[in-house]
């Protein structure tokens, strides 16, 4: 294969953020964009200089002029959607999380292997150069032997151009049945997979709190990862700040990293959000001497870039593992289910244990608590 030829499958409101890559990469062409909402795919199209505009994934997938499919529908729609690409002998890339379902996403995995072509969940979090350095630097020894890993997302509230531009429609689906969790599940399967990807390693037990909050949102939420070494330990933590503005181009959020070591510390202090005038990424060395990357790149948004091009790099070389794989988007989703799980029994979770899915004792919420949360919150 010496050029690749995409399709993408659903223009909501992350689209935007991953065609970027496609576009711009000298070896893939978008041939064709599908969504059930024509006029929608239609300016898609116009604007991405698209030539082909579908609004039935059949059609989609029986055009011979594609090679590989960007799956960027609704997650409750996955598990269909990859399905049919692999018997259209489509090579995939899906949008995390991997499926509603332990379960659903086996079968997936299985699906594209029996089929021969290349699977991968889409996960622009793997090519953020913040977090991509800082995983070079432990695994290339820079603070030692890793013992903990602290993740922390706060979530706020910003004026940006791209939250005020969010379709209101793309975010249904992700307050009702359709879904097993909120945010928790929806944003959180970002952390959920650098949790084991920044040192590749397993996690075999989860302690958490998970509280109700308003919305979608699942905060306060505290959990304690035990890795598969009993000298590393991991801390997740989100919260929830709805009175407090936070600086970005995205999303009304941030995140904060850090790797400690025997001989060191890695921090990433920012993700989606500005909050902070930090340096993206310091790495303080056991000698005492602090290294700061304030030239490595880190808009959110260059994640996405960079992952769409990773998939159209592994095509053309013959890559069948592009990050991330299926296999690791479903230790993500256990991991997802057993802080639930854990939660939910305030007993020790096993992610590796879950073969179906665990959704919060009060999740969904019904029309008529979101209608007050959004009173409460002052939005209407």
């Amino acid at each position: 294969m010496d050029r690749v030829r995409i399709g993408i499958v659903g223009t909501g409101n992350i689209a935007q953020l991953n065609v970027r890559g496609y576009l711009q990469h000298p070896q893939c062409d978008v041939v064709a964009v599908c969504d059930p909402r024509r006029e929608v795919a239609e300016a898609s199209a116009r604007a991405w200089s698209v030539p082909n505009v579908y609004d039935k994934l059949d059609d989609l997938l029986a055009d011979d002029e594609i090679d590989a499919v960007e799956i960027l529908t609704p997650t409750n729609l996955h598990h269909a959607h990859v399905l049919a690409a692999a018997r259209a002998g489509k090579h995939v890339s899906c949008q995390k999380p991997i499926g509603n379902s332990v379960a659903e996403g086996r079968e997936m995995v299985a699906a594209c292997a029996d089929a021969g072509v290349v699977f991968r969940v889409s996960e622009c979090c793997f090519h953020y150069p913040p977090l991509v350095k800082a995983k070079e630097l432990v695994a290339d020894g820079a603070i030692g032997t890793p013992s903990m890993i602290r993740i922390k997302t706060l979530v706020g509230d910003t004026d940006s151009e791209f939250q005020r531009g969010l379709q209101p429609e793309g975010y249904v689906w992700r307050f009702n049945e359709q879904s097993p969790g909120g945010h928790l599940f929806d944003d959180m399967a970002h952390k959920y997979a650098l949790a084991l990807w920044l040192t590749d390693d397993d996690i075999r037990s989860v302690q958490a709190v998970v509280r109700k909050a308003p919305l979608f949102f699942e905060a306060p939420m505290a959990a304690i990862f035990e890795y598969g070494r009993d000298d590393l330990v991991g801390t997740m933590e989100v919260a929830y700040a709805p009175k407090m503005y936070i600086r970005s181009k995205y999303y009304g959020a941030e995140e904060f990293f850090e790797i400690q070591g025997d001989a060191g510390l890695v921090k990433v202090n920012r993700c989606i959000g500005e909050m902070t005038d930090e340096s993206p990424l310091i790495l303080y060395r056991g000698d005492g001497v602090a290294e700061t990357f304030s030239k490595v790149d880190s808009d959110w948004g260059e994640g996405f870039v960079r992952s769409s091009r990773h998939f159209v790099d592994a095509l053309l070389e013959g890559r069948t593992d592009p990050e991330m794989s299926g296999d690791l988007a479903i230790k993500a989703l256990q991991l997802c289910f057993a802080v639930y799980e854990a939660s939910n029994t305030r007993a020790p979770a096993v992610p590796a244990d879950i073969t179906g899915s665990v959704s919060p004792p009060w999740w969904p919420k019904t029309p008529e608590e979101l209608m007050d949360d959004v009173k409460k919150l002052g939005l209407i």
